[in-house]
């Protein structure tokens, strides 16, 4: 096994050389194969920390487009150590880019408020039935488009902006298994300029 096929995992990864070196051996080499096992490596690896106390990390601030649109974010771990390093740093930037472009509502879907669901279903479901669509599947349509809903809305569930492949759980559950502690977002705020606040006269 060659040294640059592991730095070359290393530099896609992040990860350790003991973990590149074990990837590429159970891979045959193949560094895009190794690369998707240490992937799921670090997911399972967050599984089993998604328990633990985070009561450690950082408030993030991010300014977009010219001072029209910013973002605070409080990104929690388990260390101030690992508040520190640059990886968790840069997490928290990445997870401010999403807020700012993609301006999710809540944080999960279990966060959505069950009244804020049954509107957009009796909707979907309306729409549905002028539509034409037997009775029988509406329901089975309306589990998708509330799939869907939450992706729109929800920020763990929104597709990460830069790979798209990939949701903002997933992206930071890669983290949990990269720095090896919990992390979780506690709370975010996103404001844009002339924005209507809830309850506020247009």
């Amino acid at each position: 096994m060659s040294m640059d096929l592991i730095k070359e995992l290393r530099e896609k990864t992040g990860a350790g050389m003991m973990d590149c070196k074990k990837a590429l051996l159970e891979c045959s080499n193949d560094v895009e194969k190794a690369a998707e096992y240490l992937r799921k490596q670090g997911i399972a690896k967050a599984a089993k920390r998604s328990g633990r106390a985070a009561a450690e990390g950082l408030i993030q601030s991010y300014i977009h487009g010219n001072g029209k649109i910013g973002v605070l974010l409080e990104l929690n771990c388990e260390t101030d150590f690992v508040a520190k390093t640059d990886d968790f740093q840069k997490l928290a930037h990445e997870i401010s880019l999403q807020i700012a472009a993609s301006s999710p509502q809540f944080l999960n879907a279990d966060s959505v408020p069950t009244d804020v669901v049954e509107k957009e279903k009796a909707v979907l479901r309306e729409v549905a039935l002028k539509e034409g669509k037997p009775a029988q599947v509406i329901d089975k349509i309306l589990d998708g488009q509330i799939k869907k809903f939450f992706q729109d809305i929800c920020l763990m569930e929104q597709p990460y902006v830069k790979e798209p492949k990939k949701n903002i759980e997933t992206l930071i559950k890669e983290h949990i298994g990269k720095l090896g502690e919990n992390i979780t977002v506690r709370r975010f705020s996103r404001f844009q300029v002339g924005e209507k606040l809830p309850g506020q006269e247009a």
